[in-house]
Parts: structure tokens; sequence; C-alpha cells
């Protein structure tokens, strides 16, 4: 069963059987999502804790090349995502990746990509309510880190609950937060560096990007290996295909969210962080520090340090709240596929995947118990398994990408109206990129648990995806990357 078939199964007011609603009958959401924030959804994607908390280990580990490797992994997601909104285009479904990868690569990648995607959500979710935890602790060090990881799982709970237009809503204003704290914070470093004003006046200088030991101080050994966690900072970009199936005009707001990523690029990562090591020079930036706030404390400003640290709370709070509404999603797009308990299909009176939600926020809470157990390690350990989940994924879209492009050539499908430049070359590209940094984790030493996380649930997939077959044959017959592979 597809996705397309989802209400002759689980109707649209969360009974099996039951009829069909809101103007997206084909899967029962409601299209509650406007263009507005379609579009401010695909900014805050960009804008995530990776940046605002991962950006001080890696610059640490970098120095001023970190700018060089946010630009290179940016192209790369650009290739990714006009990959992807050439698939969205061609047919705009909820659990966009899953669906790609089931109807061009087969139904197990189909049924691995859903559930990989889902437990990137759900390590990212925790990585994120442990960085609200700690900039908690930047106002008050008595609250222990799990106490506030608790709290704000389950306020974000009760929001992803309610609609997917307070969901909207919610996470318009928390990108607003971002967007807005992000301008502000380079137009205050270019005065700075222009007028001289304020405690770093003196030492700010646009030589402050070369002149400690050079653009590479550790070498470009030690610039490729943060690799693995500029990649981090870019998850969730991807979240605008999950939201094909809410939006009010897919057709329109795709393409222009897209379109716009590499803009934001520019301004959020390079902008922003060229700025900052130009203001403070890079040997100052350690890990476990965000790298906006110890800028402005620089500064001597300590109201702005206060004021930018509330903003990298919405950022985590906002990556945490999106993980909440994609693994619901995804969990729903399985249960359509039977590949997930048929529990995970329905939807409350409000048109929500609320079972899929709950079981997913339960397994989040594994992150307030890492920060109680391990609260200086906690970061690391999740962040690194999800970037492992992640790179699955846009591998996943890509090699999609790439069987979709067969199939158009061969005349046996329709061209999308929105189609990658280069065709299919830049998706190889993009490939090729990620191999390498797969290998860059592989060599890194407190990376390296990510792989070994993925092997187990490699495992655990064979297992299920054997479980299943035999309970339900039907779901998992037929191969239809055999009729692309062929088509040239």
């Amino acid at each position: 069963m597809t996705s397309a078939q989802v209400d002759k199964e689980y109707g649209g007011d969360g009974t099996a059987g039951g009829p069909t609603g809101g103007s997206a009958p084909e899967e029962g959401y409601e299209r509650g999502l406007g263009s507005r924030q379609v579009q401010m959804i695909a900014i805050g994607g960009a804008i995530g804790v990776g940046l605002f908390m991962g950006a001080g280990a890696n610059i640490a580990k970098a120095g001023p090349s970190i700018i060089l490797m946010y630009a290179l992994a940016g192209v790369v997601i650009f290739f990714i995502m006009r990959a992807l909104g050439e698939l969205l285009l061609y047919r705009p479904v909820s659990g966009s990746f899953a669906e790609y990868a089931r109807e061009f690569l087969g139904p197990f990648f189909g049924f691995a990509t859903g559930w990989t995607y889902w437990l990137m959500w759900v390590v990212t979710g925790m990585a994120e309510l442990t960085a609200a935890a700690i900039y908690i602790h930047f106002w008050f060090p008595q609250i222990p880190q799990w106490v506030s990881a608790l709290v704000f799982l389950v306020v974000l709970f009760g929001v992803n609950l309610i609609s997917v237009k307070i969901f909207g809503e919610v996470e318009f204003w928390f990108s607003m937060i971002k967007v807005t704290a992000i301008i502000g914070m380079i137009v205050i470093g270019l005065g700075v560096l222009t007028l001289g004003f304020s405690d770093a006046g003196d030492t700010a200088a646009a030589s402050n990007l070369w002149a400690h030991d050079g653009i590479f101080p550790n070498g470009i050994g030690s610039s490729l290996m943060t690799l693995q966690g500029v990649m981090f900072a870019y998850l969730a970009v991807e979240l605008v295909g999950v939201t094909a199936g809410e939006s009010e005009n897919p057709e329109k707001t795709l393409p222009k969210a897209i379109n716009t990523l590499p803009w934001r690029i520019i301004v959020f990562y390079v902008g922003a962080l060229t700025v900052i090591l130009a203001v403070v020079k890079w040997t100052e930036f350690s890990a476990g520090a965000s790298p906006f706030v110890h800028a402005f404390e620089k500064m001597g400003i300590p109201l702005a340090a206060s004021i930018v640290n509330f903003v990298v709370l919405t950022a985590a709070l906002s990556s945490c709240n999106s993980g909440m509404y994609s693994t619901g999603r995804m969990l729903r797009d399985l249960a359509a596929n039977s590949e997930a308990p048929k529990l995970f299909g329905r939807l409350n009176s409000r048109k929500t995947p609320a079972f899929g939600i709950t079981v997913s926020v339960a397994l989040m809470g594994i992150g307030v118990v890492l920060n109680y157990i391990v609260p200086e390690k906690a970061f690391g350990y999740v962040t690194s398994v999800a970037t492992a989940a992640g790179i699955w994924t846009w591998m996943m879209i890509l090699l999609s990408h790439i069987r979709y492009r067969r199939g158009v050539r061969a005349g046996r499908l329709p061209a999308s109206s929105f189609p990658a430049p280069g065709g299919s070359v830049f998706s190889w590209v993009a490939v090729g990129f990620l191999a390498l940094v797969t290998c860059l984790i592989a060599y890194d030493e407190d990376a390296r648990i990510s792989l070994y996380v993925g092997a187990v649930w490699a495992v655990g997939l064979l297992i299920g995806w054997q479980l299943l077959k035999r309970r339900a044959p039907r779901a998992t017959a037929g191969d239809p990357a055999r009729e692309y592979a062929s088509a040239e």
C-alpha cells in the first residue's frame, strides 16, 4: 500500500476506514502550513544548534578555515536540496524521502530510509534538548541539565499534539528570532570592525582571519575532520520535503524555499562566522561554548550575550520542535506501507499523528537520561549518531534522484517542473562528498561511535525486514529499482 492510498486504511479522522478530511484527501493531513510558514521553516532549518553550539568546537579544530568548510558543505547541501526539489515537484508527498527510496531503489530502502530518518530526528531531539539545557545553565547554573531538558520535552510535546497550524506558527517565530539575531550580530560585528567601538574594537580586524598561523593553522587534515560536525549543522534543511503533504501550495512554496538556500548559507553561516572570526581571533574559542555568546562577551556587552544565549536557546527548541513534527509523519508513512504498526498511521481529531509523536517523544526522553548520567559528553555522542543517520537520508535522496533522471530520459516518467541543474551529475558529486565524510567519521576516534551504532541499527533493520517479509509479504514484494536501473 502506498501513501497515496493511506486513507483507504487510515481515515482523515484518525480511524480505520473513516472519511478523508481537509484538502489533501490522499493523505488525510490538514494543509495548514502557509507560504510564510514554509519559507521560515526552510530558513530556520538552516540555522540550528550545529551552528550556534557546534561551531565552537569546529573553530578550535580548524581555525579560520572553518568558514571554507561550511561553504563547501553548503554547496553540496544545495545539490542535495535541488535533487530533492525535483522529486518533490514530480510527486509531493509527506514522508517524501522514504517514498522516493521505495519507488526508485526498492521496498527495503524505503523501509530503511523511513526508520533511519525517524532515528535521526529522535537522536537530534536529544541533542537539542541537551543544548537547550546547557543554555539555561548560562543563566541558572544551579538547575541540573536533565531538569531543563525534561521541561522543554514536555512543553514541545504539547505544541505538536495540538495542530499543524500551531506547530507552523511556533516554528515561524522561533525562526524569526534566529534570523533577526544573526543579522543583528553581523551588523554589530561590522560596526566593531569599521568603527572600532566596544572592548573588542582595538583587536578586531579582518587580518584575524589569517594572522594567527594562517587560514589552516592546524593543517588541511584537521579542517577536513570538522566536516562531520559541519554536516550536522545542516541537518533539517531537508525538512521542507516532509512539509510537502501539509503545504497549502507546494508547487509554489517548495521551489522558492529551496532556491533561497544559497543565500541563507552565505548570510547565516559564511557571513556570520567571517564576522565573528574577524572580531575575535580563533584561538579564543573552545568546544562546549557558543561562539556567538563568547563574541558578545568579548565586546563587553553582557546584556547582548544574554540575548544571544536566548536566541541560541530558541534555535535548539526550534530544531527539537521540528524533530517531533517529522518523526510522527515518517512513522505514519511507514504504517501506510505496512512497515510499522497500524497505530502509527492514525490521526487524532486535529489531524496530527499523535501516537507516533508520543512514542518518539518518549524515546527522546533518553536524552534526559544522558544529561543526568554524562552531561559533559551527551551532546557529542548524539550529534555524531544524528550525522550518520542524516548522511544515509541524503544518500537516499541523491540515489533516488539519479534513478528518477534515468526514468525521465527513458521516457518512462514525466519530467518534473523543477529540474535540478546539471541533471544527475551534481548528485553524483554530492554522493562522493558524503562518502568522504563517512570515511572521516570512521577516522575520528570520538565520532566513530556513530558507525558502531549505525552497524547495530543496520542489523536491526535487516532483522526487521525479514520479519516483515514473513508477516506481510505483499508489502515487501516487488523491486521497482530494476525497471529504472536499465533505463540509461
